[in-house]
């Protein structure tokens, strides 16, 4: 598995940043787990529907920290992130390398044929039927999906993942969520407590991954362009509840700049996008101020053409400067052709 390699200074940055304040969401979810599981304070339908909605986004906000994980930047040590990362990848049916790699390429080849993490979106052999199709079946079975859009990086027979030894590690990873929930189910059916397990556990993962992929869809669905800064949309909260839930999602909700800079400390992400749009002042970069009304922005393309990139009416992209398997500094400078590269800096 390769290990995101750091500048002094954005080293520096991570080490500096105060990150377990937002943390409160781990503790925060145990709680709603112990509350569902023991219908505190009681079985009324009104507190299970609050304790699980809660929940819910609690493990929505789990998955933001598996997403920091993946980058190496959850804090100055990459063995936390790692480890951290394998333990939520375990505990959401999703390989914790798989993840990172397809998510490397995320950032190094956004919108574009091969953009791993956006099939079917980014791709241009896939039919608007079946994508207008499948889409559906993505919002709400996200808890089933998510699995399987990353597990293509892997499993497909174009698949850049060649290193025997990260493959060999995959396998393991793929081994232990098997085992581990093979064991869990495996349990819970010999001690007839199957039912306790889907309402306690799987319908609060269930909506999370409705939320994480409403989000997914938020941030890209109908965007074109290459650059990062124009072909994602930026979430700027100017109300306190947008505010607190990008803080507690390590506000990747600040998505341009963190999709340019991959290696950035997050809570520098909304200063870096107050400079962008001081220093190109003539650009308008699709930043809103409420979650509700990117969401509305997306709505269109949800409906009638779910695409990116080529899907989304951009001409086929220019070569990349180099070929990656990590994550840069800058993407646009670094791996971007210069004809795909709108907005600088």
């Amino acid at each position: 598995m390769s290990v995101t390699q750091f500048t002094e200074q954005e080293l520096k940055d991570l080490e500096e940043k105060s990150t377990i304040p937002r943390f409160l969401f781990l503790p925060l979810g145990a709680v709603g787990l112990w509350c569902i599981a023991t219908y505190w304070p009681n079985n009324a339908i009104g507190w299970q529907v609050f304790w699980t909605l809660f929940t819910s986004y609690c493990l929505f906000c789990w998955t933001s920290c598996f997403h920091e994980c993946s980058h190496h930047t959850l804090s100055g040590s990459k063995n936390a992130s790692i480890w951290l990362g394998r333990f939520l990848g375990t505990a959401m049916f999703v390989p914790y390398s798989i993840y990172r790699e397809s998510h490397i390429r995320h950032h190094a080849y956004l919108n574009k044929p091969s953009d791993w993490e956006l099939w079917p979106y980014s791709d241009p052999n896939t039919s608007l039927r079946f994508r207008r199709i499948f889409i559906w079946f993505d919002l709400f079975l996200g808890l089933f999906m998510a699995p399987y859009i990353y597990g293509r990086i892997f499993w497909h027979k174009d698949s850049p993942i060649k290193d025997p030894k990260l493959r060999r590690t995959i396998r393991y990873e793929f081994s232990a969520i098997v085992l581990f929930w093979g064991s869990i189910i495996g349990a819970c059916a010999y001690y007839g407590t199957l039912w306790d397990l889907a309402r306690v556990w799987f319908l609060p993962h269930y909506l999370a991954g409705i939320y994480q992929n409403t989000r997914k869809f938020t941030e890209h669905l109908g965007m074109s362009s290459y650059d990062p800064m124009l072909g994602t949309r930026t979430v700027v909260g100017s109300n306190i509840i947008t505010k607190l839930c990008t803080y507690f999602n390590f506000d990747i909700f600040v998505h341009g700049p963190h999709h340019r800079h991959p290696r950035i400390a997050h809570n520098l992400l909304l200063q870096k996008m107050d400079d962008y749009q001081e220093q190109n002042p003539d650009v308008k970069y699709p930043v809103f101020r409420t979650y509700w009304g990117a969401i509305l922005d997306m709505a269109p393309s949800f409906i009638s053409n779910p695409g990116v990139g080529m899907n989304a009416g951009a001409p086929p992209p220019a070569k990349e400067k180099k070929q990656i398997d990590n994550f840069v500094q800058d993407v646009a400078q670094e791996v971007l052709a210069d004809a795909d590269h709108v907005t600088n800096k």
